[in-house]
Protein backbone atom coordinates (compact mmCIF):
# COMPACT_ATOMS: atom_id res chain seq x y z
CA UNK A 1 0.00 0.00 0.00
CA UNK A 2 1.26 3.55 -0.69
CA UNK A 3 2.21 5.78 2.21
CA UNK A 4 -0.12 8.52 3.37
CA UNK A 5 -0.14 11.39 0.85
CA UNK A 6 1.94 14.41 1.79
CA UNK A 7 0.38 17.89 1.89
CA UNK A 8 -0.04 19.03 -1.72
CA UNK A 9 1.29 22.56 -1.28
CA UNK A 10 3.23 24.45 -3.90
CA UNK A 11 0.86 23.56 -6.74
CA UNK A 12 0.32 26.04 -9.54
CA UNK A 13 -2.19 26.69 -12.30
CA UNK A 14 -0.74 24.27 -14.83
CA UNK A 15 -2.45 25.74 -17.91
CA UNK A 16 -1.21 29.23 -17.04
CA UNK A 17 2.30 27.94 -16.38
CA UNK A 18 2.38 26.11 -19.72
CA UNK A 19 1.15 29.10 -21.72
CA UNK A 20 3.40 31.58 -19.95
CA UNK A 21 6.48 29.39 -20.36
CA UNK A 22 5.84 28.64 -24.03
CA UNK A 23 5.44 32.40 -24.60
CA UNK A 24 2.59 32.42 -27.06
CA UNK A 25 1.69 35.56 -28.97
CA UNK A 26 -1.54 36.39 -30.78
CA UNK A 27 -1.54 37.57 -34.39
CA UNK A 28 -4.72 38.98 -35.91
CA UNK A 29 -5.31 38.51 -39.63
CA UNK A 30 -8.38 40.72 -39.86
CA UNK A 31 -12.15 40.92 -40.23
CA UNK A 32 -13.72 39.58 -43.41
CA UNK A 33 -17.12 39.96 -45.02
CA UNK A 34 -17.53 36.79 -47.09
CA UNK A 35 -20.34 36.70 -49.62
CA UNK A 36 -21.58 33.32 -50.84
CA UNK A 37 -20.34 31.47 -52.72
CA UNK A 38 -16.92 31.49 -51.15
CA UNK A 39 -14.27 29.04 -49.99
CA UNK A 40 -10.63 29.09 -49.00
CA UNK A 41 -8.03 26.40 -48.43
CA UNK A 42 -5.37 26.84 -45.75
CA UNK A 43 -2.21 24.70 -45.77
CA UNK A 44 -0.70 23.09 -42.70
CA UNK A 45 1.23 25.61 -40.60
CA UNK A 46 3.11 25.60 -37.27
CA UNK A 47 0.69 28.02 -35.60
CA UNK A 48 -2.71 27.48 -34.01
CA UNK A 49 -5.38 29.22 -36.09
CA UNK A 50 -8.64 30.56 -34.65
CA UNK A 51 -11.90 31.75 -36.16
CA UNK A 52 -14.65 33.87 -34.58
CA UNK A 53 -17.85 33.85 -36.63
CA UNK A 54 -19.75 37.05 -35.91
CA UNK A 55 -22.67 36.40 -38.29
CA UNK A 56 -23.73 33.89 -40.91
CA UNK A 57 -22.55 30.33 -41.09
CA UNK A 58 -19.67 28.30 -42.56
CA UNK A 59 -18.43 24.77 -42.96
CA UNK A 60 -14.97 23.73 -41.84
CA UNK A 61 -13.21 20.59 -43.03
CA UNK A 62 -10.05 19.87 -41.04
CA UNK A 63 -7.44 17.30 -41.99
CA UNK A 64 -7.70 14.51 -39.45
CA UNK A 65 -11.43 14.97 -38.76
CA UNK A 66 -13.80 12.53 -40.40
CA UNK A 67 -16.74 14.95 -40.49
CA UNK A 68 -16.91 18.67 -41.25
CA UNK A 69 -17.79 21.18 -38.55
CA UNK A 70 -20.84 23.38 -39.14
CA UNK A 71 -20.16 26.74 -37.55
CA UNK A 72 -22.90 29.24 -36.69
CA UNK A 73 -22.92 32.88 -35.63
CA UNK A 74 -21.36 33.29 -32.19
CA UNK A 75 -19.22 30.16 -32.51
CA UNK A 76 -15.44 29.99 -32.15
CA UNK A 77 -13.18 27.36 -33.69
CA UNK A 78 -9.56 26.69 -32.79
CA UNK A 79 -7.31 24.61 -35.07
CA UNK A 80 -4.65 24.03 -32.40
CA UNK A 81 -2.07 22.02 -34.34
CA UNK A 82 -2.18 24.09 -37.51
CA UNK A 83 -3.74 21.25 -39.53
CA UNK A 84 -4.59 21.92 -43.17
CA UNK A 85 -8.25 22.88 -43.55
CA UNK A 86 -10.90 24.20 -45.93
CA UNK A 87 -13.54 26.80 -45.09
CA UNK A 88 -16.60 27.47 -47.24
CA UNK A 89 -20.15 28.81 -47.05
CA UNK A 90 -21.59 25.29 -46.94
CA UNK A 91 -24.26 25.89 -49.59
CA UNK A 92 -23.05 23.03 -51.82
CA UNK A 93 -21.96 19.46 -51.05
CA UNK A 94 -18.47 20.69 -51.98
CA UNK A 95 -17.25 24.13 -53.09
CA UNK A 96 -16.49 24.66 -56.76
CA UNK A 97 -12.97 25.60 -57.90
CA UNK A 98 -14.16 29.09 -58.89
CA UNK A 99 -15.42 29.71 -55.32
CA UNK A 100 -11.97 29.62 -53.76
CA UNK A 101 -10.34 32.77 -52.42
CA UNK A 102 -6.52 32.56 -52.47
CA UNK A 103 -5.30 32.06 -48.88
CA UNK A 104 -2.94 35.02 -49.14
CA UNK A 105 -6.01 37.27 -49.47
CA UNK A 106 -7.19 36.08 -46.06
CA UNK A 107 -4.85 38.56 -44.43
CA UNK A 108 -6.51 41.88 -43.94
CA UNK A 109 -6.70 44.77 -41.53
CA UNK A 110 -8.88 45.46 -38.56
CA UNK A 111 -9.18 49.04 -39.75
CA UNK A 112 -10.54 48.04 -43.17
CA UNK A 113 -12.60 44.84 -43.22
CA UNK A 114 -12.20 42.98 -46.51
CA UNK A 115 -15.19 41.99 -48.65
CA UNK A 116 -14.51 38.76 -50.53
CA UNK A 117 -16.48 36.09 -52.35
CA UNK A 118 -19.74 36.42 -54.26
CA UNK A 119 -22.92 38.47 -54.04
CA UNK A 120 -24.87 36.04 -51.83
CA UNK A 121 -25.54 36.01 -48.08
CA UNK A 122 -22.65 37.41 -46.08
CA UNK A 123 -20.77 35.81 -43.21
CA UNK A 124 -18.57 37.98 -40.99
CA UNK A 125 -15.41 36.22 -39.87
CA UNK A 126 -12.53 37.34 -37.64
CA UNK A 127 -9.37 35.29 -37.97
CA UNK A 128 -5.98 35.08 -36.37
CA UNK A 129 -3.43 32.69 -34.92
CA UNK A 130 -1.54 31.85 -31.76
CA UNK A 131 2.21 31.53 -32.26
CA UNK A 132 4.15 29.63 -29.63
CA UNK A 133 7.81 30.18 -28.85
CA UNK A 134 10.62 28.44 -30.66
CA UNK A 135 11.12 24.85 -29.66
CA UNK A 136 7.93 24.85 -27.62
CA UNK A 137 6.40 21.50 -26.83
CA UNK A 138 4.17 20.24 -24.11
CA UNK A 139 2.25 16.96 -24.31
CA UNK A 140 -0.76 18.59 -22.70
CA UNK A 141 -1.09 20.78 -25.81
CA UNK A 142 0.39 18.55 -28.50
CA UNK A 143 -2.30 15.93 -27.84
CA UNK A 144 -5.13 18.33 -28.67
CA UNK A 145 -7.53 17.21 -31.41
CA UNK A 146 -7.36 18.70 -34.93
CA UNK A 147 -10.08 21.24 -34.04
CA UNK A 148 -11.87 22.60 -30.97
CA UNK A 149 -15.37 23.92 -31.67
CA UNK A 150 -16.92 26.24 -29.10
CA UNK A 151 -20.59 26.43 -30.05
CA UNK A 152 -22.71 29.33 -28.84
CA UNK A 153 -25.61 26.98 -28.02
CA UNK A 154 -23.44 24.75 -25.80
CA UNK A 155 -24.57 25.30 -22.24
CA UNK A 156 -21.05 24.62 -20.92
CA UNK A 157 -19.65 27.72 -22.64
CA UNK A 158 -22.67 29.94 -23.34
CA UNK A 159 -22.26 32.04 -20.19
CA UNK A 160 -18.85 33.39 -21.15
CA UNK A 161 -18.59 32.75 -24.89
CA UNK A 162 -21.39 35.11 -25.91
CA UNK A 163 -19.97 38.05 -23.97
CA UNK A 164 -16.43 37.50 -25.29
CA UNK A 165 -17.60 37.17 -28.90
CA UNK A 166 -19.76 40.28 -28.52
CA UNK A 167 -16.77 42.27 -27.28
CA UNK A 168 -14.64 41.01 -30.17
CA UNK A 169 -17.39 41.84 -32.68
CA UNK A 170 -17.94 45.33 -31.29
CA UNK A 171 -14.26 46.20 -31.11
CA UNK A 172 -13.53 44.91 -34.61
CA UNK A 173 -16.57 46.72 -36.05
CA UNK A 174 -15.42 50.10 -34.71
CA UNK A 175 -11.67 49.84 -34.16
CA UNK A 176 -9.72 52.63 -32.56
CA UNK A 177 -6.40 53.25 -30.81
CA UNK A 178 -5.32 50.11 -29.00
CA UNK A 179 -7.81 47.83 -30.78
CA UNK A 180 -5.14 45.33 -31.76
CA UNK A 181 -4.14 44.87 -28.12
CA UNK A 182 -7.75 44.65 -26.93
CA UNK A 183 -8.64 42.07 -29.55
CA UNK A 184 -5.44 40.13 -28.90
CA UNK A 185 -6.24 39.89 -25.20
CA UNK A 186 -9.80 38.78 -25.92
CA UNK A 187 -8.45 36.10 -28.26
CA UNK A 188 -6.14 34.99 -25.45
CA UNK A 189 -9.21 34.55 -23.24
CA UNK A 190 -10.78 32.32 -25.90
CA UNK A 191 -7.65 30.15 -26.02
CA UNK A 192 -7.50 29.68 -22.26
CA UNK A 193 -11.21 28.96 -22.03
CA UNK A 194 -10.97 26.43 -24.87
CA UNK A 195 -8.13 24.63 -23.09
CA UNK A 196 -10.04 24.67 -19.82
CA UNK A 197 -13.09 23.19 -21.51
CA UNK A 198 -10.94 20.52 -23.14
CA UNK A 199 -9.49 19.58 -19.76
CA UNK A 200 -12.99 19.17 -18.34
CA UNK A 201 -14.67 17.36 -21.22
CA UNK A 202 -12.07 15.20 -23.02
CA UNK A 203 -13.02 11.58 -23.46
CA UNK A 204 -11.71 8.98 -21.04
CA UNK A 205 -9.31 7.56 -23.64
CA UNK A 206 -7.83 10.93 -24.61
CA UNK A 207 -4.40 11.87 -23.28
CA UNK A 208 -3.34 15.45 -22.62
CA UNK A 209 -5.31 18.15 -20.86
CA UNK A 210 -7.76 15.59 -19.50
CA UNK A 211 -5.06 14.70 -16.97
CA UNK A 212 -5.75 18.01 -15.20
CA UNK A 213 -9.31 16.94 -14.44
CA UNK A 214 -8.14 13.68 -12.85
CA UNK A 215 -7.59 14.34 -9.11
CA UNK A 216 -4.40 12.30 -8.75
CA UNK A 217 -2.79 13.31 -12.04
CA UNK A 218 -3.87 16.92 -11.65
CA UNK A 219 -2.18 16.99 -8.25
CA UNK A 220 0.95 15.37 -9.65
CA UNK A 221 1.19 17.89 -12.48
CA UNK A 222 0.63 20.72 -10.02
CA UNK A 223 3.52 19.45 -7.89
CA UNK A 224 5.83 19.11 -10.89
CA UNK A 225 5.06 22.60 -12.12
CA UNK A 226 5.00 24.22 -8.70
CA UNK A 227 8.06 22.53 -7.17
CA UNK A 228 10.20 21.95 -10.22
CA UNK A 229 13.54 21.98 -8.41
CA UNK A 230 12.73 19.12 -6.07
CA UNK A 231 14.39 15.72 -6.65
CA UNK A 232 11.24 14.05 -7.88
CA UNK A 233 11.15 10.34 -8.57
CA UNK A 234 8.24 8.24 -9.72
CA UNK A 235 8.08 6.84 -6.19
CA UNK A 236 7.94 10.28 -4.54
CA UNK A 237 5.25 11.54 -6.90
CA UNK A 238 3.21 8.40 -6.39
CA UNK A 239 3.40 8.72 -2.61
CA UNK A 240 2.50 12.42 -2.83
CA UNK A 241 -0.79 11.64 -4.55
CA UNK A 242 -1.55 8.47 -2.64
CA UNK A 243 -0.96 5.84 -5.31
CA UNK A 244 1.27 2.84 -5.81
CA UNK A 245 4.35 3.42 -7.95
CA UNK A 246 3.23 1.13 -10.77
CA UNK A 247 -0.34 2.40 -10.75
CA UNK A 248 0.80 6.01 -10.81
CA UNK A 249 3.30 5.47 -13.63
CA UNK A 250 0.74 3.68 -15.78
CA UNK A 251 -2.02 6.24 -15.18
CA UNK A 252 0.29 9.22 -15.75
CA UNK A 253 1.45 7.83 -19.09
CA UNK A 254 -2.11 7.02 -20.15
CA UNK A 255 -3.51 10.46 -19.28
CA UNK A 256 -0.56 12.75 -20.01
CA UNK A 257 0.86 10.89 -22.99
CA UNK A 258 4.40 10.20 -21.76
CA UNK A 259 6.10 8.77 -18.64
CA UNK A 260 6.32 11.05 -15.59
CA UNK A 261 10.10 11.48 -15.57
CA UNK A 262 10.15 12.22 -19.30
CA UNK A 263 7.50 14.89 -18.76
CA UNK A 264 9.48 16.27 -15.80
CA UNK A 265 12.72 16.45 -17.79
CA UNK A 266 11.04 18.10 -20.77
CA UNK A 267 9.37 20.72 -18.61
CA UNK A 268 12.57 21.44 -16.71
CA UNK A 269 14.31 22.18 -20.00
CA UNK A 270 11.44 24.39 -21.17
CA UNK A 271 11.60 26.44 -17.96
CA UNK A 272 15.39 26.59 -18.11
CA UNK A 273 15.21 27.95 -21.66
CA UNK A 274 12.80 30.65 -20.57
CA UNK A 275 14.98 31.72 -17.64
CA UNK A 276 18.06 31.78 -19.87
CA UNK A 277 16.24 34.02 -22.35
CA UNK A 278 14.60 36.36 -19.89
CA UNK A 279 16.87 36.63 -16.84
CA UNK A 280 20.51 37.24 -16.03
CA UNK A 281 20.59 34.37 -13.55
CA UNK A 282 23.86 32.45 -13.62
CA UNK A 283 23.93 29.03 -15.26
CA UNK A 284 24.43 27.26 -11.89
CA UNK A 285 21.41 29.10 -10.48
CA UNK A 286 19.23 28.16 -13.45
CA UNK A 287 20.43 24.57 -13.11
CA UNK A 288 19.51 24.57 -9.41
CA UNK A 289 16.07 26.07 -10.10
CA UNK A 290 15.24 23.17 -12.41
CA UNK A 291 16.54 20.49 -10.07
CA UNK A 292 20.14 19.88 -11.18
CA UNK A 293 22.91 19.85 -8.58
CA UNK A 294 25.56 19.14 -11.21
CA UNK A 295 26.26 21.82 -13.84
CA UNK A 296 27.67 19.12 -16.12
CA UNK A 297 24.46 17.07 -15.90
CA UNK A 298 22.39 20.20 -16.58
CA UNK A 299 24.55 21.05 -19.63
CA UNK A 300 24.14 17.56 -21.07
CA UNK A 301 20.39 17.49 -20.46
CA UNK A 302 19.85 20.95 -21.94
CA UNK A 303 21.89 20.15 -25.04
CA UNK A 304 19.98 16.92 -25.54
CA UNK A 305 16.68 18.81 -25.65
CA UNK A 306 17.72 22.04 -27.37
CA UNK A 307 20.68 20.97 -29.52
CA UNK A 308 23.05 23.46 -27.88
CA UNK A 309 24.39 24.01 -24.37
CA UNK A 310 22.77 26.55 -22.03
CA UNK A 311 25.54 29.12 -22.49
CA UNK A 312 25.35 28.90 -26.27
CA UNK A 313 21.58 29.09 -26.15
CA UNK A 314 21.65 32.27 -24.06
CA UNK A 315 24.23 33.92 -26.34
CA UNK A 316 22.21 33.07 -29.44
CA UNK A 317 19.03 34.45 -27.88
CA UNK A 318 20.73 37.67 -26.77
CA UNK A 319 22.26 38.22 -30.21
CA UNK A 320 18.90 37.69 -31.91
CA UNK A 321 19.89 34.35 -33.40
CA UNK A 322 18.17 31.02 -33.25
CA UNK A 323 19.36 28.10 -31.19
CA UNK A 324 18.15 24.55 -31.32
Amino acid sequence: MPERPEHLDGRVDVISDVLETLRFTTLLFGRFELGAPWATRLPKKPNATFYVLVRGHLRLRVEGLAQPLHVSAGDVVLVPRGSAHVLDDGARPAPLPRDFVPPERMRGSLLEPLRLGGAGPVSTLITGCFRFGEGSHNPLLSSLPPALHLAAHDGRVASWLASTVQLIAAESAAPGPGSAIILGRLADVLLVQALRLRAETARAEDAGLRALADPSMGNALGLIHGRLGEPWTVERLAVAVGMSRSGFAARFRALVGEPPLQYLARWRMAKAARWLRETDDSLPLVAERVGYVSAVAFHKAFKRFHGVGPGGYRRAQRSGGRAG
